[in-house]
């Protein structure tokens, strides 16, 4: 009998209004080479792996301080459910009101060859920049698998409000 291991991601999606009332969310933009050139569909909400046992609230805050350089914001948290990616990742995401100021934007640093194939190892930062956006454009700039994300705040700070 094969056993099939799901990596499960958790993750921290930050929202908050702006002047017109409009939700917003705070994404970053993927670091490394691989994505330096490019914009849509290239930017993640932050999150990282936990491991089984491991609670998915904490993992998605420890990822955000990883990837943000700064604490998340403090609850209330809405867990926003599951979300499986084509690769078969499954992410549990959390979003929290908040207003996180992005100039104080430092991500951790991970290793890769580059250039490929030339043996040397670099250093790369995981996200390279973090930015607010409204629903609309989010869904242009996130990964394809991550956009459902979007409709599940949406309804759940419309969920919150009625």
């Amino acid at each position: 009998m094969m056993t099939f291991v799901v990596t499960r991601s958790a993750a921290m999606l930050v929202y908050r209004f702006d002047h017109d009332g409009d939700l917003e969310v705070l994404i970053a933009h993927m670091g490394g080479p691989l994505w330096a050139h490019k914009e849509e569909h290239a930017w993640s909400i932050p999150k990282g792996l936990f491991e089984p046992g491991e609670d998915a609230l904490t993992a998605a805050r420890r990822e955000f301080e990883e990837e943000m350089g700064s604490a998340a914001p403090e609850g209330p948290y809405l867990e926003l459910g599951d979300t499986k990616q084509s690769s078969g990742k499954v992410i549990t995401t959390f979003a929290v009101p908040g207003d996180h100021d992005v100039s104080t934007f430092s991500s951790n640093l991970f290793e890769m060859e580059w250039p490929r194939g030339s043996g040397r190892l670099q250093s790369f930062p995981e996200m390279d920049r973090a930015a607010w956006f409204d629903l609309e454009t989010a869904a242009t700039k996130l990964v394809k698998g991550q956009v459902p994300i979007l409709a599940a705040l949406s309804e759940a700070v419309r969920r919150q409000i009625v």
